[in-house]
């Protein structure tokens, strides 16, 4: 699918033709600018084989955005997606599933010619996710990586000044009111990207 090679693109510039696959989760940093604010990201890559799924829960945790990749040549690649989205936003339980910001990449658009996926599929998925966004790119050829990133910068911001705002003025849905006190426990979201 290429989420080890996006992110090498859009943090170091670099790409490698040397397939190594992630075990576990790796992550990598970059400060960007959004809304006049300097935002350090921290881009968990996760390991997309099943053995590693048990670990999603700690990985997840205080995610603001998820990227999900599928391989635009390879057409179960993009039938897994559905899948992996549901699976984070079972270890993520976010409060609102439903409005939790998702970026879809299809990779490998340099080989168009080795496409299996067709753009109206693609659509059809989106639009069926809220207009999820979706960008076409490349790794190698650095097609649409800045772009992209962008976007999960500005998703990510925007969600993390949404929950904040919700606490400053106390609409903190996450509350849990025990029985024969007055006293109000926040409970902590469990699981990153």
């Amino acid at each position: 699918m290429g989420k080890s090679s996006l992110l090498n693109q859009y943090i170091k510039k670099d790409f490698s033709f040397e397939y190594k696959a992630t075990i576990g989760a790796d992550f990598l940093t970059k400060e960007v600018v959004v809304e006049d604010s300097v935002v350090q990201l921290q881009l968990w890559d996760t390991a997309g084989t099943e053995r590693f799924h048990s670990l999603g829960r700690s990985f997840y945790r205080n995610a603001e955005c998820c990227i999900l990749v599928f391989d635009l040549t390879e057409q179960k690649s993009f039938e897994s997606i559905e899948t992996y989205r549901n699976e984070f936003l079972d270890m993520l339980n976010p409060s609102e599933p439903e409005t939790f910001p998702f970026v879809l990449l299809g990779n490998k658009s340099d080989l168009e010619i080795e496409r299996k996926v067709q753009e109206s599929e693609i659509n059809k998925y989106c639009q069926s996710k809220l207009n999820m966004p979706y960008f076409e790119t490349s790794a190698k050829d650095n097609i649409n990586v800045e772009a992209a990133f962008e976007k999960v910068s500005e998703l990510a911001f925007e969600r993390n000044r949404n929950l904040a705002d919700r606490e400053l003025y106390g609409i903190i849905p996450n509350r849990v009111v025990l029985e024969g006190t007055n006293q109000q426990v926040k409970h902590k979201k469990c699981c990153p990207l």
